[in-house]
């Protein structure tokens, strides 16, 4: 059975202009969508997501993947989508 990782600590970075530089990494501070993730790492007056540096870029197409608040949405009509493709070639079979 995997273990599972334990607290990760922002040890050695270093507070620039640009941002949180940690490990050769510009890290940017969390986001509102951000709150209530068992990811986020305090750093000074701020909050930080070690697991990505731009927690924006994350959240800009739908749900963070990294996020452990939030779950995976089924589409409106509650069906899994399916690749239109795919589904026409099944159709012409007789599937």
């Amino acid at each position: 059975m995997a273990k599972k990782k334990g607290i990760v600590s922002l040890e050695g970075a270093v507070k620039t202009d640009a941002g949180l530089t940690y490990k050769g990494v510009v890290m940017e501070p969390v986001v509102e969508q951000c709150e209530g993730c068992e990811r986020i790492v305090p750093f000074e007056d701020e909050q930080f997501c070690p697991t990505y540096a731009q927690p924006a870029r994350k959240w800009a197409g739908g749900v963070c993947n990294f996020a452990t608040h939030v779950r995976a949405e089924v589409d409106k009509a509650g069906k899994v989508k399916v690749n239109p493709l795919k589904a026409s070639k099944r159709a012409a079979r007789g599937r």
